[in-house]
């Protein structure tokens, strides 16, 4: 039987204090969205003040990442540059902010943020990335 590294809830809320310091830093107000490895929410959090509708989205993105195995930016890039067969592949969320979590080479879960500018979402989910 084969053995792979999960994602904990720790790692979970590792994850987001991590986004959530970046979002602090420039004050932005964020949906922080963490799926397991199956794509399933494992960890939320929004900024009190958020938009509504950047819970969902942050979520997508989280399961997108994990679903496609990489940052929901190549899609967002591939619709930019014409390629939009991207935008009729189910779960897609051709915008960035959404990262696969990556441990020992094996995707474990994803992050999603969502309520700024796309490539600032990006920024903050970097942030949350490099503290896994």
């Amino acid at each position: 039987m084969a053995n792979k590294p999960i994602l904990t809830l720790d790692d979970a809320k590792r994850v987001a204090a991590a986004a959530e310091a970046e979002a602090r830093a420039n004050e932005w107000k964020v949906v922080i969205a963490i799926a397991d490895d199956g794509g399933h929410l494992l960890y939320l959090q929004r900024t009190h003040d958020t938009q509504f509708g950047s819970v969902e989205t942050a979520i997508a993105k989280a399961h997108a990442a994990v679903a496609f195995q990489r940052p929901t930016k190549a899609s967002e890039d591939a619709v930019l540059g014409g390629r939009l067969i991207h935008l009729a592949l189910p779960g897609v969320i051709p915008a960035e902010g959404g990262v696969p979590l990556i441990r020992d080479g094996i995707v474990v879960g994803g992050l999603g943020i969502s309520g700024v500018r796309s490539f600032q979402d990006g920024q903050i989910a970097q942030a949350g990335v490099d503290a896994l």
